[in-house]
């Protein structure tokens, strides 16, 4: 399955599938909002999208990367934020294809590593990303601040 950097041509399907990675997280968005989104993403620059599709051109998943600084490391990072392959394509290597284009793009940007974070329920992705490499950090707790309006 090919895998490229993702254009405002595939807005249609990286919508599509955007839908299905927040059903997959329970948190249900409306489309116009999420097609809002990612076309700001595109348009900006602002993140990395990658988009899998098949030999008929269908698309079958995407993963989304953000730029960010390791002051540990002195040195630019990419945040893999978002990574989905629909359930008919997976077990077929495209979540595989997807991380590694997203590794591929941050070595090429000079960058000393990738951080993700995944449900603790998803062992899937979980086994995946281990497979792939990445170590689960035992060091350093995550925290989150909602800054939304209640």
């Amino acid at each position: 399955m090919p895998v490229r950097t993702a254009t405002v041509a595939d807005l249609d399907a990286l919508t599509e599938l955007f839908v299905g990675y927040l059903a997959f997280y329970q948190v249900p968005k409306p489309t116009e909002a999420i097609r809002a989104f990612l076309g700001e993403r595109l348009e900006r620059g602002d993140s990395a999208l990658f988009i899998a599709r098949d030999e008929a051109g269908q698309a079958q998943g995407f993963v989304q990367i953000y730029p960010l600084f390791s002051s540990l490391e002195l040195r630019p990072a990419w945040l893999v934020s978002d990574l989905f392959v629909q359930p008919w394509a997976r077990r077929r290597g495209v979540a595989t294809a997807l991380m590694n284009a997203a590794r591929a793009h941050a070595e090429a940007s000079g960058a000393c590593g990738l951080q993700l974070e995944t449900a603790r329920s998803n062992r899937a992705g979980q086994a995946l990303y281990e497979r792939l490499g990445y170590v689960r950090d035992e060091v350093f707790l995550t925290y989150w601040l909602s800054l939304a309006s209640r």
